[in-house]
């Protein structure tokens, strides 16, 4: 069955044993003339003599047995040499798995829908997870606002745009082994400068200074990693967030902003006219589909689409727009939200057209799930279906939770979902 795998459709290598077996009947072919030697008539005869040598002694074989016996043993011959082949080349080039299956895999992965995703921090990045299962035609656009932690230093310290949701996200998209995710996310415990660094920004920002641009980094990265897909910063502006308060205060910093747990009245940019890249418009305008989200609302989501020419080429799009809700509030920015209230958020920063429906997760996971998030003041984000049918929302909703401790998205059950609405239209 391993051997009949290369002849499954979609492979593309059929036309290929097809040509090999044509081209050996051309050489025979030309042999034979060149030579004045037939194969054909050579074996004929030969399986004559053979007939009458096994008749003379007594035994009754007949033309017919002995060409079968033949074709069987040409079969097997054919089947053996290509098996040891096979082999051969396995040990090589996938010791660990099967060569064929890992064209199979790839094959289906470049046919796979083209996409382009929103977003930072973790919720990105879990979702490109799940993404990379179903294609490879990922285009990822990743906020550039961050100002906390290694990246925020990095940033300041070097003047680059702040790489860890891009380190992320390359991470996510990644096909290489285990090791190579865990040097990337690991993070120097040290006395000194290095202390709270992830190796991953380091590398990306030590391409930067060798490179002498930011994207190329990225790309350089990409390589290095076996991305599956592309990660591009929304804009190549060193660009600050701020946020407007219900009260009337204005604070400056995305790591800031929820410190104090006031109401959010709006987020804005600094400098507020920054547009984002050549690449991310090509990529909107190619695109079959659009996903925004998940993420946090106010830091990650909605920076992206304030930033110029992005809500305005997704909206100009006809690819199919999705806004992926969060499962649960987020302390200090977006406490109490329900559904709705994320989406009037996005709409009222970026506007209508910005997406076609909004997938929400349906599923509560346990009481001793929720009890933890409550401790730190975390709900589950209440589906409030009335409202969001009154102002001609659609929804999408499904058990979307990941089996585990953590009330968040299930990066395969997500995938599969949006997959699934992406082949449907």
């Amino acid at each position: 069955m391993k051997l009949l795998k290369w002849f499954f459709p979609g492979l593309g290598v059929k036309r290929w044993f097809l040509l090999i077996l044509g081209g050996l009947i051309l050489f025979s072919t030309g042999l034979t003339n060149l030579f004045d030697f037939n194969i054909t008539i050579f074996l004929n005869r030969l399986i004559y003599r053979v007939v009458y040598l096994f008749n003379k002694g007594g035994s009754r074989l007949t033309v017919s047995i002995i060409a079968i016996l033949i074709s069987i043993l040409g079969i097997y011959l054919t089947y053996f040499s290509l098996r040891k082949i096979k082999q051969e080349i396995n040990q090589e080039f996938a010791p660990h798995a099967e060569l064929v299956d890992i064209l199979y895999e790839k094959k289906r992965l470049k046919k796979g829908v083209e996409m382009v995703a929103f977003g930072g921090g973790t919720g990105l990045a879990n979702l490109l997870r799940g993404l990379k299962k179903f294609s490879e035609n990922i285009v990822a656009v990743v906020t550039v606002a961050d100002d906390g932690g290694s990246s925020g230093r990095l940033r300041d310290e070097m003047g680059i745009l702040p790489p860890g949701d891009i380190r992320n996200c390359l991470v996510a998209l990644a096909d290489r082994e285990p090791l190579m995710e865990e040097l990337f996310q690991y993070r120097f415990k040290v006395d000194g400068d290095l202390d709270g660094h992830s190796f991953g920004n380091l590398f990306i920002a030590a391409l930067t200074e060798i490179l002498g641009d930011f994207e190329d980094a990225v790309q350089a990265a990409s390589k290095v990693l076996a991305v599956k897909g592309l990660v591009l910063p929304a804009s190549s502006h060193d660009l600050r967030l701020g946020a407007v308060y219900a009260d009337g205060s204005v604070k400056l910093g995305e790591s800031a902003i929820p410190v104090d747990g006031k109401k959010i009245s709006k987020v804005f940019l600094q400098p507020d006219n920054a547009a984002t890249t050549p690449e991310v418009l090509k990529a909107i305008q190619e695109t079959e589909l659009i996903i925004i989200g998940p993420g946090s609302l106010y830091t990650s989501i909605i920076p992206d689409l304030l930033i110029g020419g992005v809500a305005d080429a997704i909206r100009s799009s006809n690819a199919l727009k999705l806004y992926i809700c969060n499962v649960m509030t987020q302390p200090g920015e977006t406490d109490g939200y329900t559904v709705f209230d994320h989406v009037e958020a996005i709409i009222k920063h970026a506007g209508k057209g910005i997406f076609d429906y909004v997938v929400v997760n349906n599923a509560r996971g346990s009481e001793l799930a929720r009890q933890r998030y409550q401790e730190k003041g975390a709900y589950p984000v209440v589906i409030d279906r009335k409202r969001l049918a009154n102002q001609g929302i659609d929804i999408v909703e499904a058990n979307l939770l990941l089996e585990e401790d953590y009330l968040r998205h299930d990066p395969d059950k997500l995938a599969a979902l949006i997959n699934r609405l992406s082949e449907s239209r």
